[in-house]
């Protein structure tokens, strides 16, 4: 069985940590990303979600998303699950999509990525 409390990194070296999640699956967590749009010094972000409930399988499906806190001016959404391989280790995988704002309705078409 996966467990999604804990910490995380990612292939280019961005920590989530997510705290232990509440009886119907809501979580809290803070992201410290690696990669940035603006090029800035990233910091420390908030991050909320929900696990699905555990069924019989014992892989568990989750969302979050996080508000890039004093350097950004986008937000992401995450989906994913969490799995654990052949030699026990957990692993997320997940999709994101990223919300930056855009000054204008006619820029809307490059405000998600």
């Amino acid at each position: 069985q996966c467990q999604l409390s804990g910490l995380w990194r990612n292939e280019q070296g961005s920590l989530m940590e997510i705290a232990v999640l509440s009886d119907n699956g809501d979580f809290q967590g803070q992201y410290l990303t690696r990669v940035t749009l603006s090029g800035g010094c990233a910091r420390i972000s908030p991050l909320k979600g929900a696990q699905q409930q555990l069924g019989e399988g014992g892989w568990p499906t989750f969302a979050f998303t996080v508000r890039w806190d004093k350097f950004s001016n986008a937000t992401t959404a995450f989906v994913g699950q969490c799995f654990v391989d052949a030699d026990g280790k957990e692993m997320l995988a997940t999709m994101w999509l990223l919300r930056e704002a855009v000054g204008c309705l006619e820029e809307d078409w490059k405000a998600t990525r």
